[in-house]
């Protein structure tokens, strides 16, 4: 399998690894992380004009589609730089869901004042159909959407909510503002710093609210495209997390020598090196199987990924922490904010359990 980029997939990776590092270094992070928000519009408004949030958008509707490989090698950039916005959330699952569902007036408006960054348009759902269930029931005025999801990332600071509704054994997608009558958000920051919420709804929409009454296929595309895109987010963070443990092993001088010349360490370093490279070549799959026609392939190459760089990433975080001694888990280092990007993300997005019963029935159907 040839795993070189093509000129333009280089170059895309290359001007996101220069924004991050020109606009979101670790300071500027730092003072984002602690504003009330927790996120910069403005930034978010910077990846649009740079056209990274219309990555995985046709053509046809304004976008890149600049393809898996793509969307992965931007993705494993903002995990790098610890990007706070909700990159995958947002522009990978929400765009991918809405452009799917049928074209109309009221779908291409928000189609496209998410590309520009805009609208802030967030799933309740990233990946799974997470715990918690919305109802829609059609009346004459509108759809009356009911239910509660007690945990969405980003919700608080979304413009809009891209919500999943079960309508008579369907699956509907509905666009709701955040700020409707109706619309309860009970904000609270996760383990990776991110915004989040506890979501209530009990309203009645109009009918122009719904993108589609049968968005299935949609969202399973839409979550397939953000299972592969946050295990190269992990990936990003990974690697930056052993190249900053790395460099503390050759600084930190302990009885006279730097302790990356003690051969215990240099035993563990290695064992993190693997797992790395495990972790690259299965998001690497991941990526490829997204050209999957067959699902159940694409669907046992997703978990299979999720289990090995969930377990990857919990590894080499630890160690990172670890090794850094104490100071490791200090909020002035970077490796302490790695530590929890990639715990949170190995434990979200479905356990490492349930991605390797999934990868058994998928692979070998049991």
């Amino acid at each position: 399998m040839d795993f070189s980029f093509s000129e333009e997939q280089q170059m895309l990776q290359d001007m996101t690894e220069r924004f991050v590092a020109g606009r979101y270094g670790f300071e500027a992070r730092e003072r984002i992380r602690a504003s009330a928000a927790g996120w910069s519009p403005d930034l978010w408004r910077e990846l649009g004009e740079l056209g990274l949030l219309a990555l995985a958008v046709p053509e046809a509707d304004g976008g890149i589609d600049a393809g898996p490989v793509g969307t992965m090698l931007v993705a494993r950039a903002m995990g790098a730089g610890l990007l706070l916005e909700p990159f995958i959330a947002s522009a990978v699952v929400a765009t991918t869901a809405v452009a799917r569902c049928p074209a109309g007036e009221g779908r291409d408006a928000l189609l496209a004042a998410m590309l520009a960054g805009e609208q802030l348009v967030v799933p309740l759902d990233e990946v799974l159909p997470t715990p918690g269930t919305i109802a829609a029931t059609q009346e004459d005025t509108g759809w009356r959407l009911r239910g509660r999801k007690p945990v969405v990332y980003h919700a608080p600071i979304a413009d809009v909510l891209l919500v999943a509704a079960h309508h008579d054994g369907r699956t509907a997608l509905f666009a709701v503002p955040r700020t409707a009558t109706g619309v309860e958000i009970e904000s609270f920051r996760t383990l990776d710093d991110a915004v989040a919420g506890r979501v209530t709804l009990d309203l009645v929409v109009g009918m122009d609210a719904c993108l589609s009454t049968d968005a299935g296929e949609a969202l399973g595309e839409a979550f397939d495209r953000g299972l592969a895109a946050f295990c190269a987010d992990a990936l990003g963070s990974m690697e930056r997390a052993l190249q900053a443990t790395l460099e503390y092993a050759r600084s930190r001088v302990q009885f006279g020598v730097p302790i990356g010349r003690f051969q215990a360490l240099q035993h563990r370093l290695a064992d993190m090196l693997v797992q790395l490279e495990q972790a690259r070549s299965m998001t690497y799959l991941a990526t490829s199987s997204l050209d999957e026609a067959d699902i159940t392939d694409r669907r046992a190459a997703l978990s299979g990924a999720k289990a090995l760089v969930g377990q990857a990433a919990r590894a080499i975080a630890q160690e990172s922490v670890q090794l850094h001694g104490g100071m490791g888990m200090t909020d002035e280092l970077d490796v302490s904010h790695h530590f929890r990007r990639l715990t949170a993300f190995e434990l979200r997005h479905g356990s490492t359990d349930a991605h390797l019963r999934a990868w058994r029935e998928h692979s070998l159907g049991t």
